[in-house]
């Protein structure tokens, strides 16, 4: 092929000449259009900011007092009790504990962390809903359990917007999913905040007196360390001062060691009152609540009340406003018939905070309401081999009977139990200091 012959096939220099100038000047014209139109960075939105409110625990380096696993029954120390006991019912060893005893000055919530707190908390860590930290299960949703599904889940919503309370009256209840390594890194991300207010305050007098301090937390995206550090197995603490998970020790001093000597040794069988398990009249008064809204409605009166089921009555219950109370007496994501669900699963949790009867320093509903995790390690029980890690837990729920509110009632479960999670609608955690944080500047 000769030159000659492109030539001929290709275009008039004054046409191509012609065509190029076009294009460019339909290029000017569309420049501030694409311009316009080109995609700008996401801004994320700002963080949460979060209140706090601690009970201050004083009387450092208190005694312990000894307990067997869920038996009626405490000892001065661990000499005391039955030389090889066994978990009820069985052959199978549950050892003595020797327990209660801390040695500084520390801080512990009031109460439970909030669904509200949560959410919040999701959204400022997962601003773009993808959960790749595992902090939300689809159980969680209004959608998959009406009566019980605390978190909505949006995909298509805004940064920052992802996650939302499933209905208006959660907000105020205790988070209710929680393993405790989804707690750790709520902790972690307060720890890591900022702390923009600290106001001291006290309720009472005389031997009533209690001492609070309420922290105004900015926090922080940042979940992966800090008070832990989450790419270990196990997380321990990594400061003596800071926000953390309450120990096992800090958790049952602040519910049963009486500073003015009363109880058995010093300390309380509820978190409620002295009490005792072989006498009605000691122990608390199951709560009633609002079959609409979840609010405690016995509170007050001179009686102690917390939520637990009760025997012989009828275990506390509301139903989300949004949602008929078919669906929340028939529909779980576990596909229970009617029958076998009502069975399984009787009690709400109720609004945090309204049982109203305070503890030995100060919180609020440690007996009763969700169980807590403790950031406490333990042996998995009855000599269990394996790889997971198992942590001490307290507090009763309101599907169980009142003995899951005594002193002795430790129990126990794996840090990261996926199966428990998506099927145990009352596992909650609250919020404690230690170190300067409590007592210094930060």
């Amino acid at each position: 092929m000769t030159n000659a012959a492109v030539l001929k096939r290709s275009l008039p220099a004054r046409r191509l000449v012609g065509l190029i100038a076009a294009l460019v000047a339909l290029s000017a014209l569309a420049l501030p259009a694409l311009a316009a139109a080109r995609p700008t960075a996401t801004r994320l939105p700002k963080p949460a900011v979060l209140t706090f409110k601690v009970a201050k625990v004083g009387q450092p380096g208190n005694h312990a007092v000894a307990i067997v696993p869920f038996t009626s029954a405490l000892y001065s120390n661990c000499s005391e009790a039955p030389a090889n006991p066994t978990a009820p019912g069985t052959k199978l060893p549950d050892p003595c504990q020797e327990v209660g005893s801390v040695g500084y000055e520390y801080g512990i919530g009031e109460g439970e962390v909030t669904v509200e707190q949560y959410v919040a908390f999701l959204n400022t860590v997962d601003p773009f809903g993808r959960n790749q930290m595992n902090l939300y299960s689809p159980n969680e949703s209004g959608t998959a359990w009406p009566r019980f599904g605390e978190i909505d889940y949006s995909g298509l919503a805004r940064a920052g917007k992802h996650y939302t309370a499933a209905a208006p009256e959660w907000n105020d209840k205790p988070y209710g999913f929680a393993n405790f390594l989804r707690a750790a890194r709520f902790d972690n991300s307060v720890a890591n905040g900022k702390i923009l207010s600290k106001t001291e305050s006290t309720l009472g007098s005389g031997n009533d007196e209690y001492k609070y301090v309420t922290y105004k937390v900015l926090l922080s995206r940042k979940t992966g360390t800090g008070m832990y550090d989450m790419h270990k197995r196990a997380p321990v603490r990594t400061s003596e001062s800071g926000f953390v998970i309450p120990s096992q020790n800090e958790w049952i001093k602040a519910a049963y060691f009486d500073r003015t000597g009363g109880g058995t040794y010093s300390y309380w069988w509820y978190p409620t009152n002295v009490g005792s398990p072989f006498f009605e009249g000691g122990s608390p008064t199951q709560v009633t609540l609002n079959p609409a809204n979840g609010d405690v409605t016995n509170a007050g009166g001179g009686a102690t009340v917390a939520n637990f089921h009760a025997e012989g009555q009828e275990a506390p219950f509301w139903c989300p406003s949004n949602q008929t109370l078919e669906a929340c007496e028939t529909v779980n994501p576990l596909h229970l018939p009617p029958n076998a669900y009502k069975k399984a699963f009787q009690g709400s949790l109720n609004t945090v905070g309204q049982a109203a009867t305070y503890g030995p320093w100060g919180t609020l509903e440690q007996g009763g309401n969700a169980v807590e995790w403790t950031d406490t390690i333990t042996p998995a029980p009855f000599g269990a081999k394996g790889h997971r890690v198992w942590r001490r837990l307290h507090g009763g729920v309101p599907n169980a009977p009142k003995y899951q509110l005594w002193l002795s009632a430790v129990g126990l479960q794996p840090q990261n139990n996926e199966f428990f999670v998506a099927t145990y609608p009352w596992l909650g955690f609250r919020i404690g200091v230690i170190g300067s944080a409590l007592n210094g500047q930060g």
